[in-house]
């Protein structure tokens, strides 16, 4: 049996807002594995966020570039190893040099930026790691809108489709886009939409909620899993959220209602969300 430590039962606790005593008994019961814990407090219905307890310690910024005037841009995950030098003037433009670097083409930005990276890493006296990017270009039309929050802690890119290019133009339009921006940065998505849910997700999800009232019969076990598993597309897919500035209206009603203001058909085609150690 591993020895179960006061720092693993303090960082279970701060992952599942559980009691000290029974983050212990989880975590005894797991053999010490954190995740396994978790999962045995939730199916207890005791956990009440399942947040990840092993947080990177890992500093940096997220940054985000444009290309081919607005028609591509970028998001990247620049990492140090300390906040000081996170928050260094010359630390955050190699970030933003990055991240426009990474808006003009596809590609490993690590492996682009092999030279840059190195000789930065000489000025500056800390190891420099260029950990993720992701670039989106235009599938049709619509426009690509990024945001930076919390001096560059977290970052959002998103696609926002439509099918008329004078939609594009219109300032309705634009300020959706930027809306829904900050709705991903405040409410962290993960899936754009239900089918976007993998299947071993969805069939874990249901096992759990279906431990938490296995005394009771079956066809009510069916049916509270259903429910419960409503409540849970409406945390993690982005369309069924309730809007950041209008928690009563799911993100799919505003954008069906945006779209008639428009008269246009409006999507989020794909969004991405980066937080520094995540």
């Amino acid at each position: 049996m591993p020895e179960i430590t006061a720092a693993m039962v303090q960082a279970l606790r701060e992952a599942t807002n559980v009691g000290m005593m029974e983050c212990k008994k989880a975590l005894a019961e797991a053999g010490g594995d954190t995740e396994k814990a978790i999962r045995i407090l939730r199916e207890r219905g005791m956990a009440i966020a399942a947040k990840k307890a092993s947080r990177a310690a890992n500093q940096g910024l997220i940054a985000s570039g444009a290309a081919e005037e607005g028609r591509a841009a970028s998001l990247v995950e620049v990492n140090c190893e300390t906040d000081f030098v996170a928050k260094n003037a010359n630390f955050q433009a190699f970030a933003r040099q990055l991240a426009q670097q990474a808006a003009q083409s596809d590609g490993n930005l690590a492996e682009m930026a092999q030279a840059a990276i190195t000789a930065k890493v000489a000025e500056i006296g800390e190891n420099i790691v260029a950990r993720r990017n992701v670039r989106f270009r235009l599938q049709g039309p619509g426009l690509i809108a990024s945001y930076i929050h919390l001096g560059g802690k977290v970052g959002v890119l998103v696609e926002l489709g439509c099918e008329k290019e004078g939609t594009t133009a219109q300032p309705s339009f634009k300020e959706l886009a930027k809306d829904l921006t900050l709705h991903i940065a405040a409410c962290h998505p993960r899936y754009l939409a239900r089918a976007d849910v993998p299947a071993d997700v969805v069939r874990a999800e249901r096992e759990i909620y279906a431990k938490q009232v296995e005394n009771k019969p079956p066809a009510i076990v069916e049916k509270i899993v259903d429910g419960k598993m409503g409540k849970y597309y409406a945390q993690v897919c982005l369309v069924e959220q309730g809007f950041v500035k209008d928690p009563d209206m799911p993100v799919n009603k505003l954008l069906e209602a945006r779209g008639k203001e428009l008269g246009d058909r409006i999507e989020i085609r794909r969004f991405v969300r980066f937080q520094v150690g995540e």
